[in-house]
């Protein structure tokens, strides 16, 4: 009787050990504004990128501010059809954008809180930009074939239709700013901060234009080694900072409703493993390089890497603030994906990041 107790005991600690539900522990938790939804529109990368300036402000500061993410997208529009219409047609215009394309709106514009500039018209309650999108893709077409002089305004129009007026000044806690001056008064360096990535089709440490759709800007990224390049998210979170991320979240094995990112081992286990631990593919440049660039791996989704937790077997997984809501009957986690370490090796197309988080290594040979 003893022996099969024993047995039966072995047997269950035996089938547990295959299937084991997730249950997460802390590793590192950085400060972040919540979680909010993007709603009907393909803006997250203004949401990461904003949500990332927010930790920075906190970081640099300790300063809580819920920054406009569509004050960015208001005026990274007009830049978008610029670029389709000078350039005739050939070339992306949609909702989509890169980190640096935030940067580069607050650097040019400035910077507002929400209070000032919530991209919504009044009664308005959610974020939708399907008709804005229709009305001003039919303007940039119809402009690259013979631009009329007032096309410039005519976009203008259609973003105060959707989204409201510019704002040029505003009251915040009492005090009187233009965008520009808020920005200085949040003490954020915007030359700070650098994009890196990892692929082989440029020098590592080299600087060079990503080719991916969303890239209308032509923004540079620093190119490492894929060690080098979770070494350095792994470094930047260790010291303190947040990280905005570009990955690919086109795989099944991407999951708000469970709020898990993996990258099984085996294809059998591809449902299993969104709600039990089970073993994961092993990610190698090579790999990386030709999901890449036969498209498996694509620039889907822009989110924001705020720390670590981990599994009850010490696997290693980020936190990454995702802006699909916080509704627990849609998201898990509180709207935060747990995005494994293969997972980031395989479908992380680039982060952004200040330049003092990267490692000393880096630094040196990006010359930073």
């Amino acid at each position: 009787m003893k022996k099969y107790v024993a047995s039966l005991a072995f047997l269950t600690v035996a089938f547990s050990g295959f299937s084991q539900k997730y249950e997460f522990q802390t590793v590192k938790d950085l400060e972040c504004e919540p979680v909010i939804s993007q709603g009907q529109t393909g803006t997250c990368w203004s949401f990461s990128s904003t949500s990332f300036l927010e930790s920075e402000i906190y970081r640099i500061n300790g300063k809580h501010i819920d920054l406009s993410e569509m004050y960015n997208v208001r005026h990274t529009y007009p830049k978008k059809a610029w670029n389709y219409i000078m350039r005739q047609g050939n070339a992306q215009f949609g909702e989509g954008g890169l980190n640096h394309d935030v940067i580069n709106s607050a650097r040019d514009f400035g910077i507002v809180p929400v209070s000032a500039f919530s991209g919504m018209t009044e009664g308005q309650k959610a974020h939708n930009h399907a008709q804005m999108v229709k009305e001003l893709d039919a303007l940039v077409k119809e402009n690259a074939k013979k631009p009329d002089p007032a096309w410039q305004n005519k976009v203008d129009a259609v973003l105060e239709k959707y989204m409201g007026k510019d704002v040029t000044g505003f009251t915040y806690e009492g005090k009187t700013y233009t965008p520009k001056s808020f920005l200085e008064m949040t003490k954020l360096k915007l030359n700070d901060y650098v994009t890196i990535t990892s692929f082989t089709q440029s020098p590592f440490y080299s600087n060079f234009i990503l080719d991916i759709p969303d890239n209308f800007s032509y923004g540079k990224m620093y190119n490492v080694p894929l060690d080098e390049f979770i070494a350095n998210i792994n470094n930047a979170l260790d010291k303190g900072y947040t990280l905005a991320l570009d990955a690919d979240v086109s795989e099944r094995t991407f999951s708000g409703k469970y709020g898990i990112a993996v990258v099984p081992q085996n294809e059998a286990d591809e449902k299993l493993i969104l709600t039990e631990i089970k073993p994961e593919k092993e990610i190698t440049q090579q790999f990386r390089q030709a999901e890449f660039e036969n498209f498996n791996t694509t620039d889907d989704h822009l989110m924001h890497i705020v720390g670590k937790v981990k599994d009850q077997k010490g696997n290693v997984y980020y936190k990454v603030k995702n802006s699909w809501g916080s509704d627990p009957e849609k998201v898990a986690n509180g709207g935060f994906v747990y995005m494994s370490v293969p997972y980031m090796r395989l479908k992380a197309i680039s982060v952004m990041v200040h330049k003092k988080a990267l490692l000393s290594k880096t630094k040196k040979e990006l010359d930073l």
